[in-house]
């Protein structure tokens, strides 16, 4: 029988002890997207009594190329906590994760709470303080990245750590669907980007993020940042890997492994 709790104990422990464990929807291929946020939650639940804070959200596929790469339609989303939060001088140590990768994004800084109920794409501008660029670190509990959109619901969102960019752009003097990034790892270039592949803007995705949270009674929160989603697919990471990521007018993140 299905069991929200348990399944959240169970990326809990996966993620303490790394190790893998199998699908949760070949075990419960009849489990629901709402049944996949309540094991989110119940695993968030469990990190919170830890003493984890939670310091923002992550919204994950919102690009068609990291939905194709993993085989959903969808956007999702998961928590960020406080020891989640890396610096771009420290190298990351790839042991304390099962299968690591890194994507590159735009972020918002909120100023003030968002109300989902009654959110605007209005109402998203006037709640943030500044855009930064960075790097998601995600890694999957799931073994073998072997996941259904309920995996990695579950997962929080195969969530794993961030490393903020030092640069802060108001919204006004940025246009955020032309901005192009582009993606150097060891040095060598690698990839590509726009703000457009994030659901033509990323704002739009805060917008959807809002909204999915307000479901379920959760509100973002001033202060708080919110990844918006890749702007290209996501990147296996090995130890001794070095990526810098460029922005057009929002600068740049760099982010290291050991």
């Amino acid at each position: 029988m299905l069991n929200v709790k348990e399944l959240g104990l169970e990326i809990y422990h996966a993620e303490k002890n790394r190790h893998a464990i199998a699908p949760f929807t070949e075990e419960f291929p009849g489990l629901t997207v709402d049944e996949a946020y309540a094991a989110q939650l119940q695993y968030v639940d469990k990190r919170v009594a830890d003493g984890a804070k939670i310091k923002g959200k992550k919204i994950g596929l919102t690009s068609k190329a990291m939905q194709d790469m993993l085989g959903v339609d969808r956007p999702d989303y998961g928590h960020i906590f406080d020891d989640m939060i890396f610096s771009e001088t420290e190298a990351i140590d790839t042991s304390n994760y099962i299968a690591p990768r890194v994507e590159f994004e735009i972020a918002f800084i909120l100023k003030e709470n968002i109300d989902g109920k009654n959110v605007t794409l209005e109402t998203v501008k006037d709640a943030i303080d500044y855009v930064i660029p960075a790097a998601e670190l995600i890694d999957s509990r799931i073994k073998d990245w072997k996941i259904k959109f309920e995996d990695t619901v579950s997962d929080n969102g195969s969530s794993a750590g961030a490393v903020i960019g030092k640069q802060h752009v108001k919204l006004g003097n940025i246009d955020l669907p032309s901005v192009k990034m582009e993606v150097f790892k060891n040095g060598e270039r690698l990839d590509e980007g726009y703000g457009s592949a994030v659901l033509g803007n990323p704002l739009e995705a805060v917008v959807w993020l809002a909204r999915e949270l307000a479901q379920y009674d959760i509100t973002l929160k001033a202060g708080e940042v919110v990844l918006a989603g890749a702007l290209t697919k996501a990147v296996d990471v090995s130890s001794g890997d070095q990526f810098k990521a460029m922005f057009d007018g929002l600068g740049e993140v760099e982010i290291s492994f050991s």
